[in-house]
C-alpha cells in the first residue's frame, strides 16, 4: 500500500486517534461543568417577579417569621406561597398608594392570583418534603441561604442531586436544634458560643404523635448547674446536670443524628424516598 499512502500516514493516523480522544474527553468535561453551571441550575439568578418582594425588608427589617407567609412548611411537602390576602393584611393600611404594589391591589380586587416565578424549582420526578426536613433539624437557611439578607430572592445552592446526597450522607454538619430552625442568623457551636442540649422530660405516651426531634431541648445559654461534679461522656461533650455541652458542629451533629433518629444512608435503600 506504499504506493497509495505516504510513509507519514502512520504518524498521522496515531495523531488523529490521540486528538479524537482528547476531543471526547474535553467534550465530556465541558458538558459536566455545563450541567453544574448557573446556566442550568439557575443558581444565583434573580428572576423577574410581578412584585419585587424583599425578604430582607420583611424578615430582617420587620421581623416577620417564615411561617407567617409559608403557612404549610411544618405540615406539608410544600412550604406554600402566601395568598394576596396575606399581603393585604398589612398593605391595606400601609403603602396603600405605592405604584410598586399595584399588582397586589389588582390581584386583591380581581381575585386573580399573582403569577410568581418559582425560584427553588425541583424536577417533577423529585419528591421533597419540607415537613420532614423541618422536624428533623434542617434550618431554612441550610437550603435557601440567608434569605433575611436578600433584597431579591435567588437560589444560593444548586439543589442538584449530588448536593442533596452530600447532606444525606453526612447530615450531622447541617443539623441544628429545632428551636433554631427559623433563625437565619444561627451559627454553629464553637468554643466561644457553646450549645447545651438535653434529652427527655416527657414520657412515651406524652411524646406519641410528636416529632422525635422535639424530645431534645437545646439552649445557647448556660443552664442551671444542678450537680457540682462534671463528668465527660465522651465525644468532647461535658455533662452538666441533664445537659451536654457542645463546642463544635461535629459533636452537636452526632448527638442530634442519634436522638433525632436520622436514618443512615444504609437505611435509605429505596429510591421512593425521594422519587415518587
Amino acid at each position: 500500500m506504499a504506493q497509495i499512502f505516504d510513509r507519514t500516514s502512520n504518524a498521522l493516523a496515531r495523531a488523529s486517534l490521540v486528538l479524537t480522544g482528547l476531543i471526547v474527553i474535553a467534550l465530556g468535561v465541558t458538558l459536566d461543568e455545563l450541567q453544574r453551571s448557573p446556566w442550568v441550575t439557575r443558581q444565583g439568578q434573580r428572576p423577574d417577579q410581578p412584585v419585587p418582594f424583599s425578604h430582607k425588608h420583611h424578615v430582617q427589617g420587620l421581623g416577620l417569621q417564615c411561617q407567617y407567609c409559608h403557612t404549610t412548611v411544618e405540615k406539608s411537602s410544600y412550604a406554600g406561597i402566601p395568598p394576596t390576602k396575606t399581603c393585604m393584611n398589612c398593605h391595606a393600611q400601609i403603602w396603600t398608594n405605592a405604584q410598586l404594589l399595584e399588582p397586589v391591589r389588582q390581584s386583591w380586587v380581581t381575585g386573580q392570583s399573582l403569577a410568581w416565578t418559582k425560584v427553588h424549582d425541583l424536577p417533577d420526578y423529585v419528591y421533597f418534603s419540607h415537613e420532614i426536613h423541618v422536624h428533623k433539624g434542617i434550618g431554612c437557611a441550610s437550603c435557601h441561604g440567608r434569605v433575611d439578607q436578600m433584597p431579591l430572592m435567588y437560589a444560593e445552592n444548586t439543589l442538584q442531586m449530588e448536593w442533596c446526597l452530600d447532606c444525606h450522607r453526612k447530615p450531622a454538619k447541617n443539623l441544628r436544634p429545632t428551636g433554631e430552625i427559623y433563625n437565619n442568623a444561627w451559627e454553629k457551636p464553637a468554643e466561644d458560643r457553646p450549645v447545651w442540649c438535653a434529652v427527655g422530660g416527657k414520657g412515651d405516651e406524652e411524646m406519641s404523635g410528636v416529632p422525635t426531634a422535639e424530645g431534645v431541648s437545646c439552649t445557647t445559654k448556660d443552664p442551671t448547674v444542678e450537680v457540682a461534679s462534671l463528668s465527660s461522656p465522651g465525644n468532647g461533650a461535658v455533662l452538666i446536670g441533664n445537659y451536654e455541652k457542645f463546642t463544635s458542629q461535629d459533636e452537636l451533629g452526632r448527638f442530634l443524628v442519634n436522638h433525632y433518629k436520622i436514618r443512615t444512608p444504609k437505611d435509605l435503600t429505596s429510591c421512593e424516598v425521594c422519587h415518587r
